[in-house]
């Protein structure tokens, strides 16, 4: 537990009460896109035994989500979200390192993840955390639609 700002802050497991305010959360964040169903992603990553979802809590309330993955060499980061009126206090950086912390604790050597093109404020973000532009180009091919 922390005390940043306003109120004390916890890092947990993900529990179904939450469901409901982290897609509102997502959704907020702008996170949410219309091919991807965010109730299935949830259930999706309920199944995944290589990671982990973790709440980012102030005072019992919902301020933050992210979804970790390890597949056996990296690390992938998803759905990093803090709500908007709680941004910019140091709150992402924090379930970050959490993440990492986790993830290094696994062995995994690397991390991944991906930002949307043109969003600045977020890469600018993850470059404050040390992340790098890599000469990657991620590809991907739909299996099963959400829609």
């Amino acid at each position: 537990m922390t005390n940043m700002g306003n109120g004390t802050t916890s890092i947990v497991s993900f529990e179904e009460r939450f469901r409901a305010p982290v897609i509102a959360l997502w959704k907020k964040c702008g996170l949410v896109r219309p091919w991807n169903d965010p109730d299935k992603d949830i259930d999706r990553k309920l199944t995944d035994r290589n990671g982990a979802f973790f709440l980012l809590l102030e005072d019992g309330s919902l301020i933050g989500s992210v979804m970790v993955s390890h597949d056996g060499h990296r690390g992938s980061i998803y759905y990093l979200s803090i709500d908007p009126d709680h941004q910019a206090g140091g709150l992402g950086k924090q379930l970050m390192a959490h993440c990492e912390a986790y993830l290094k604790d696994l062995g995994c050597p690397k991390i991944n993840l991906f930002v949307r093109r043109g969003n600045e404020q977020v890469m600018e973000f993850y470059e404050s955390l040390g992340y790098a532009e890599e000469a990657a180009i991620p590809m991907g091919k739909r299996l099963i639609p959400d829609i």
